[in-house]
């Protein structure tokens, strides 16, 4: 298993935009990923909250970091399904996605995404479900 630095490095360097993001993956264990973006004023929308790409972004590389962590330099496992729900405004704090994998076979991992603002675990701002087609 890959630890949350092999991790980020790799997604940094196959997935330039996550340097723009400033993506930092926090924690990867068997079940779970913990991921970030850090909070920058150029991630805004009109209405003053955190843009839906950004909030689609991060779910996506929480998933992504998760398959990464089980199956080492996988980088063409692809994303085949992602769904967002948007839930509440995010806060202007670090952007948190703690992602869990709900099943992985030989040709796909599927799972769930809870996106928050930093310090509030308990009130989501969006929910992402997904599924990762594996290289074979």
């Amino acid at each position: 298993m890959l630890s949350a630095q092999q991790v980020q490095q790799l997604i940094r360097k196959g997935v330039p935009q996550a340097d723009d993001l400033d993506l930092r993956i926090d924690e990867v264990s068997e079940q779970h990923s913990l991921a970030r973006v850090p909070f920058n004023s150029r991630l805004i929308r009109p209405g003053g909250t955190l843009s839906g790409p950004t909030l689609m972004a991060l779910g996506d590389a929480a998933m992504y970091a998760l398959v990464l962590a089980r199956l080492g330099p996988a980088e063409m496992a692809v994303t085949s399904n992602l769904n967002i729900n948007f839930l509440s405004r995010p806060q202007p704090v670090d952007l948190m996605a703690k992602a869990t994998l709900l099943r992985m076979t030989r040709r796909q991992a599927v799972c769930e995404v809870g996106l928050y603002s930093a310090g509030r675990p308990d009130e989501l701002v969006a929910h992402v479900t997904g599924t990762y087609a594996l290289p074979q």
